[in-house]
């Protein structure tokens, strides 16, 4: 079992900067591959980035690619989403999520069994 507790949230002003960060619960964190997923108001959820569970390994949303940074330090059971150059489309809410299953890069929110609870992201032009 694990729980992700979400930090991070706020307005900011396009071309601005925000970092998210999701604290993990349990001493299995180091097994999960993590991500982060977003979800605009009227759409669905969307892949944004993803990490393998020693960190060595990345992958981005076209969309967020060269402006988000996701990394994560197992030290402290936390994964954090560096947000760069934001843009009002990147206005969501975004959820970190993790995954037992070894196959990586996991695109899919379905393949998620754990969420944290969601940070409201708002990005003004």
């Amino acid at each position: 079992q694990v729980q992700l507790v979400q930090s991070g949230e706020g307005l900011v002003q396009a071309e601005g900067s925000l970092r998210l960060s999701c604290a993990a619960s349990g001493r299995t964190f180091s097994t999960y591959t993590m991500a982060w997923f977003r979800q605009a108001p009227g759409k669905e959820r969307e892949f944004v980035s993803t990490i393998s569970w020693g960190g060595s390994a990345t992958y981005y949303a076209d969309s967020v690619k060269g402006r988000f940074s996701i990394a994560r330090d197992n030290g402290k059971n936390t994964v954090y989403l560096q947000m760069n150059s934001l843009k009002p489309e990147d206005t969501a809410v975004y959820y970190c999520a993790a995954d037992s299953s070894p196959a990586f890069p996991n695109r899919s929110s379905r393949n998620y069994g754990y969420w944290g609870q969601g940070t409201q992201v708002t990005v003004s032009s």
